[in-house]
């Protein structure tokens, strides 16, 4: 956690956690699958439907709800673009977190499987975080650079989503990490985390070919909105990100496959343009469990001197609340505008944005430094854009829009 801002770094995403690199999915027909996922039949009724989920806010990361099991119970998990395992914590619960719902029980779901270490799901997973138990069950251990951690058993079970229509779709036999054993900063409402990178496990890659391929879109609300007040995130066709105002940007591949790279050609504060000094390809990841926009160290610093030029007010100095970030007090802060220009895309962010605010009449530049050169476009830059990752043409797309109030794609 950062300190002397706990506001905003729920689990501590301000730098890349340790993502765990997963093998790649097999090609089949042209198309994405991962052999031992089976989709039920119920689905089919769904067909001509979007699927979807409402997805909230909530200090520093934005939370996916769905259900576990069957019967089925309500789960809140972190949306996370840079890692892959979905998992939530499980009873018994050897040293758990605290959470204000139930622990999930595996004794109490009739869907609920072991995934024993022979098999092929647990070879989907790296060798590095698998294990076997006494009882020949597949284990894992998942650790971040926050040091947050979960270990547990891997699993099959239910997952329910929601469709346009107002029904639910069931979603058997799903990979995922029942965790006993589970540590870090999470707030009350988590529950675990929805890994939705391009890894084989993630949520993405497992139902994306039953739904019309390997695609999603989400809106991410402002952290000043409601928490019931939710948005939605679309799976497979119907999230699809279309029409006037829509810029895109190619996702590029690289040895990390788990991540969303793109590439940052730099960033405009007002009119005057700061250049990205990296001339290499996927300079930047997309990461929605990351709070701030991490920049390398020059590129940061330039930015920080354009806003100080620009910005018609004193900055706090010398106030440890703050350190060294760049802080003003006012009630209102309306510049200046920052421009981030992706490979064919310009993102324009407001103050909403690009600012946060950890007390009443203080705002703060909601950026960071890294020293390297690449960067992470975390989810305060990410708020209230209809964002849609398109794994089937390698793009991903930008429509600005007030995503409190996206609440459909239909």
């Amino acid at each position: 956690m950062i300190m002397g801002y706990p506001i905003l770094f729920h689990i501590s995403f301000l730098f890349v956690p340790f993502f765990i690199l997963l093998s790649t999915i097999k090609v089949v027909n042209g198309g994405f699958s991962v052999k031992m996922i089976r989709i039920n039949s119920t689905k089919v009724a769904h067909l001509l439907d979007n699927v979807q989920s409402p997805t909230h806010a909530d200090l520093g990361v934005h939370i996916l709800e769905m259900s576990f099991g069957n019967p089925s119970t309500k789960y809140y998990g972190i949306i996370d673009t840079g890692s892959d395992l979905i998992w939530t914590q499980c009873l018994p619960c050897d040293n758990c977190f605290p959470q204000k719902y139930p622990y999930f029980d595996p004794k109490k779901s009739s869907t609920y499987t072991n995934v024993y270490c022979q098999e092929d799901e647990c070879n989907l997973l790296k060798e590095s975080v698998k294990g076997c138990s006494s009882q020949n069950q597949c284990t894992y251990r998942f650790s971040y650079l926050d040091t947050s951690i979960t270990q547990g058993l891997l699993a099959l079970d239910t997952i329910t989503l929601q469709s346009s229509s107002g029904g639910v779709i069931p979603l058997q036999y799903m990979i995922f990490g029942c965790g006993h054993n589970n540590s870090g900063g999470f707030d009350e409402k988590v529950m675990g985390i929805v890994g939705l990178g391009q890894g084989p496990l993630s949520l993405i890659s497992q139902i994306g070919p039953s739904f019309g391929g390997r695609r999603f879109s989400y809106c991410l609300v402002p952290y000043y909105a409601d928490y019931n007040l939710p948005s939605i995130m679309s799976f497979g066709s119907g999230s699809e990100v279309i029409g006037d105002g829509v810029v895109s940007t190619p996702l590029i591949k690289k040895e990390s496959k788990s991540f969303y790279y793109v590439t940052l050609q730099g960033i405009s504060v007002g009119d005057t343009y700061l250049s990205f000094h990296s001339s290499s390809k996927g300079n930047m990841i997309i990461d929605s469990a990351t709070t701030f926009t991490i920049l390398p160290q020059k590129l940061y610093d330039q930015l920080v001197e354009e806003v100080k030029k620009q910005v018609p007010l004193q900055p706090i100095i010398n106030d440890p609340q703050f350190g060294d970030r760049l802080c003003y007090r006012t009630i209102n802060l309306e510049q200046p505008i920052i421009t981030t220009h992706f490979e064919g895309a310009d993102i324009q962010l407001k103050t909403i944005q690009t600012f946060y605010q950890p007390n009443f009449g203080v705002f703060c530049l909601a950026f960071g430094s890294i020293r390297s050169d690449f960067g992470i476009y975390g989810n305060l830059a990410q708020t209230n854009y209809l964002i849609g990752f398109d794994l089937e043409s390698e793009l991903v797309s930008f429509k600005a829009i007030h995503c409190n109030l996206h609440q459909s794609l239909v």
